[in-house]
Order: structure tokens, then C-alpha cells, then sequence
């Protein structure tokens, strides 16, 4: 028992001493995390990080980070510090891992707000709008299966372990997102006529489909893989269902879960806030197939393009839209009313 409680606060000690830096450590009191940007980090064309820097960065410290994604900075400025992630799960991981083991900075009272684009769930999302996560999934630990295999093939293709349980599903602090969503959940986001027309053709005029976009709560999914189809939003909601979250499935993603397992290794999962806007849906849409989507001789297709055959002219506008819910968030945290 003794060799136990010694070996217990070691392991305390050096999370705490990783996450509350040495002396004279920068304090940051949030750390926003895109996952890539386009171009520049201002005056051009944006990605997830462009409005966030322009507001909060610009005239920011640089920092280079041992073991985070090349080519990306930690920008620092008046508490609120910025890094581009890169995509996927292991780059996101291994940034926020590098990012909180700095000791030149102290992130003992930082909150941490992963933000950037996704595809959104069907009767239940339209592109534009904003989501409040309150739980991320891990799409891929778990047993898939072809369906050409399934006994029934119309069945979800994904069946449950347990033994992944630790890092395939993170509950948000409700509490949290319960004061983050009574901020936000008014703010007022845009559409593009293109856009509206986009989801009001592939949708035959669904009530669900033509409504104006707004700030919701809901459940991301995340993946190694960007996947797309009606078989796969199956799986996305069974996985929902298994894990009991709170909110309906939402969002397919490539990054939250990771970023949420490691936060939970330092103890700081309570202080983990996640806003993405939707760029596409989560299914084929306007008779696109995959090969048609995917294939590189075929297509060159980009969600950012404004002729795109997945997200119309949508992407800039939900970025502004992202900002608009994010920007309150920081705001709240600098201030100290959140």
C-alpha cells in the first residue's frame, strides 16, 4: 500500500509539474486549437484559425514546439495562445501533448477550445450551422465490418467492445457546456442562397432542411478515416446510443476525441470546450458517388472551393459562423464570467 500511495504522487507530481510550468512560466488562460489553415494566418481566404487570429493574435509571440506538427507555431498574446494541429488524431494528439509538457508556459488555468470544420448528421443538421459539443467518440476503436460480410446488411456495421471504453468515449463537463451554451445558443449565423438551394434540392424541401442555420448541442463522432454514407451514419448513431451521450450524433471529425483522451491524462478534461460549424453533410448528396467525390482522376474537389459538389459556397460563411460562437467563449474566459 505504501509503495502505492508513494508511486501515486510521483505520478501527481509530474502532471501537475508538466501543466503548472516553472516560475516565471507565461500564463495562458486559453488555448484555441484549429486544425489547419488556408494560406496565411490573415488576409486571405480562411481556414480555422484565420478570424481567431485576426481577433485575439495578431502582434503575437511565436514559439516553436519540440515534437508538434512541422511548420506550425504557438502564438501568444494578453492569455490567449493559438496552434494549427494539423489533421488526424495523431497530430492532434501529439501537438497538445508537446504544447502542455512546455514548461515555458502555465496552463494550470487555461481552458481549451478545439474548433474547425466537420459534416453534419442528417434530420438533425444543415451546413452553416454551429454545435456545442457536449461528448466526443472514437469512430474506429471498436469491430468494423464490411457489409457484404454482415449476416444482415442493413445492420449497424460496428459492434461494441468495452475493453476501449477508457479512451473511446469522453463525457464534456455538463455543467460547462451548460453555461457555454446558454452564451451562445442566440447568436444569430448566416447562409449563403446557394447553400439553402444545395440542401433544399438534395433534400426535397425537408422542413428540417431549409431552416435557417443556428448554435445546437450534440455528440461528435471522430475518425481516422474521412468517411461519408448513409451505412456509416448508421454506425455514428448506434455508437451514440451505446455509449448513452447525451446529445443526438451531430458531427463527424478527424481530431476531438484525441485532443479530449489527452486533457484527460493531465486532469484537465473539465476545462475542455469543443465548437465546430458544418461544412458538408454526412452523406452523398445530388447523386454524387464515391468515386466521383474521391477518386483523383475524376475529381479535384475541395470543401473550401465555392463550386464544391459536397459543401456549394458554404465554407467561409461558417467559418464567420464559428467565429461569432467561439469569440463569445474567449471573451467569457478573459473576463472571467464563464
Amino acid at each position: 500500500m505504501r509503495k502505492a500511495l508513494v508511486f501515486l504522487l510521483i505520478a501527481f507530481t509530474v502532471i501537475s509539474s508538466a501543466v503548472a510550468a516553472d516560475d516565471g512560466a507565461i500564463p495562458v488562460k486559453v488555448l484555441i486549437l484549429p486544425k489547419f489553415e488556408n494560406g496565411e494566418m490573415a488576409g486571405d481566404f480562411p481556414g480555422e484559425a484565420q478570424y481567431y487570429y485576426e481577433e485575439y493574435l495578431i502582434g503575437s509571440d511565436e514559439y516553436d514546439i519540440k515534437g508538434g506538427t512541422p511548420g506550425s507555431k504557438l502564438y501568444v498574446k494578453d492569455g490567449v495562445a493559438l496552434y494549427v494541429t494539423g489533421m488526424g488524431k495523431i497530430n492532434t494528439a501529439m501537438s497538445l501533448n508537446s504544447i502542455l509538457l512546455d514548461p515555458r508556459f502555465d496552463f494550470s488555468d487555461c481552458y481549451f477550445i478545439s474548433t474547425g470544420c466537420a459534416g453534419s448528421a442528417t434530420e438533425y443538421s444543415v451546413m452553416g450551422d454551429v454545435f456545442v459539443i457536449t461528448a466526443a467518440i472514437d469512430y474506429d476503436l471498436g469491430h468494423h465490418a464490411d457489409p457484404r460480410e454482415m449476416e444482415n446488411p442493413d445492420a449497424p456495421t460496428w459492434f461494441h467492445d468495452a475493453s476501449y471504453d477508457s479512451s473511446s468515449y469522453k463525457l464534456l463537463d455538463q455543467d460547462l457546456m451548460d453555461s457555454i451554451y446558454s452564451l451562445v445558443k442566440d447568436v444569430e449565423l448566416e447562409t449563403t442562397e446557394k447553400t439553402r438551394a444545395f440542401m433544399a434540392y438534395t433534400f426535397d424541401n425537408a422542413d428540417w432542411a431549409v431552416r435557417d442555420p443556428m448554435v445546437l448541442r450534440g455528440t461528435t463522432v471522430t475518425a481516422d478515416n474521412y468517411w461519408k454514407g448513409e451505412y456509416d451514419q448508421q454506425n455514428a448513431r448506434a455508437m451514440c446510443e451505446v455509449y448513452g451521450a447525451p446529445d443526438p450524433f451531430a458531427l463527424s471529425e478527424m481530431e476531438d476525441v484525441a485532443l479530449a483522451v489527452v486533457l484527460d491524462r493531465f486532469g484537465l478534461l473539465d476545462r475542455y470546450i469543443i465548437i465546430r460549424d458544418s461544412v458538408n453533410m454526412v452523406v452523398f448528396m445530388n447523386g454524387v458517388t464515391p468515386e466521383g467525390l474521391w477518386d483523383p482522376s475524376r475529381s479535384s474537389d475541395s470543401l473550401s472551393d465555392e463550386d464544391s459538389i459536397e459543401a456549394a459556397d458554404i465554407f467561409a460563411t461558417a467559418m464567420e459562423n464559428n467565429f461569432k460562437v467561439g469569440s463569445v467563449v474567449v471573451d467569457a474566459i478573459l473576463d472571467g464570467t464563464l
